[in-house]
């Protein structure tokens, strides 16, 4: 449960699919004068080094970010995230999606950090200083705050699932939090992968039945040889006005892939 490390992934295709719509949803909500929360159950580091031997070894960001920054205009969201993490950690660095949430909220909005990793956890405090961080299960956490004060806001939930079992666990968290918290944004990423793993947990969140909710995909090449993930998915309760849209726009580039 505590082997994974994004680093060896990070600004991989699934990361650009997530990151540019979390962005978009950031952005939406904090067009308003209104505060809000963020939550997230898996944080990772914030802040990755796309020049560091983790990167280099799988080549999935040279596959990703490296090929695709092009897509986003200077002042689309997640480029600003782009940007800012570059300001901070050099050309190479990345930014997971607690930085992304980090440059996009406002001094008035909280947020509340997942992460169970000692390594991933103490980069993140390092990254991140002064965030809420708790170094403790992800989705124990979320259901606990829930419903936060301020009650707009957004959740992200976006494990490894490199237990079978998550698969299972994350239809059932979403109904719960959506139970507790139903004017809240909840985002679930996944990936789409060969096996099909995902297929189980996708019907069970179709099945679900939350109106307005959507599920969107993408699909893209293997980054290597061999490589199982060839897609990525986000499920999202409560989407803000035009992210529906900003998605299908995204879909449309990674079909030119």
């Amino acid at each position: 449960m505590l082997s994974y490390q994004h680093a060896y992934h990070a600004g991989n295709l699934a990361d650009v699919h997530k990151h540019a719509l979390l962005a978009l949803a950031l952005d939406y909500l904090t067009r308003k004068p209104k505060p809000l929360t963020y939550i997230e159950t898996h944080a990772g580091r914030a802040l990755y080094d796309l020049s560091g031997a983790e990167a280099l070894k799988t080549g999935e960001a040279a596959q990703g970010i490296d090929r695709v920054r092009g897509w986003f205009g200077a002042q689309h969201p997640y480029a600003r995230a782009l940007a800012a993490a570059a300001e901070r950690g050099g050309p190479r660095a990345y930014p997971g999606s607690p930085l992304i949430a980090r440059t996009l909220l406002r001094a008035e909005d909280r947020m509340h950090l997942a992460e169970m990793h000692p390594q991933e956890a103490e980069a993140l405090t390092h990254a991140l200083p002064g965030a809420d961080i708790r170094r403790t299960d992800g989705p124990q956490m979320a259901l606990s705050l829930c419903p936060p004060e301020p009650r707009r806001g957004l959740l992200l939930a976006d494990p490894s699932f490199e237990l079978k079992a998550e698969y299972a666990a994350m239809p059932k968290l979403i109904a719960q939090l959506h139970r507790k918290w139903n004017v809240g944004v909840l985002m679930l990423w996944y990936p789409v992968l060969t096996s099909g793993a995902q297929s189980g947990m996708v019907a069970a969140l179709d099945a679900l039945g939350i109106k307005g909710a959507i599920r969107h995909e993408v699909r893209f090449p293997p980054a290597r040889e061999g490589h199982g993930m060839v897609g990525s998915g986000l499920y999202v309760v409560n989407p803000p006005w035009g992210w529906d849209e900003a998605a299908q726009d995204l879909g449309k580039r990674f079909r030119r892939l």
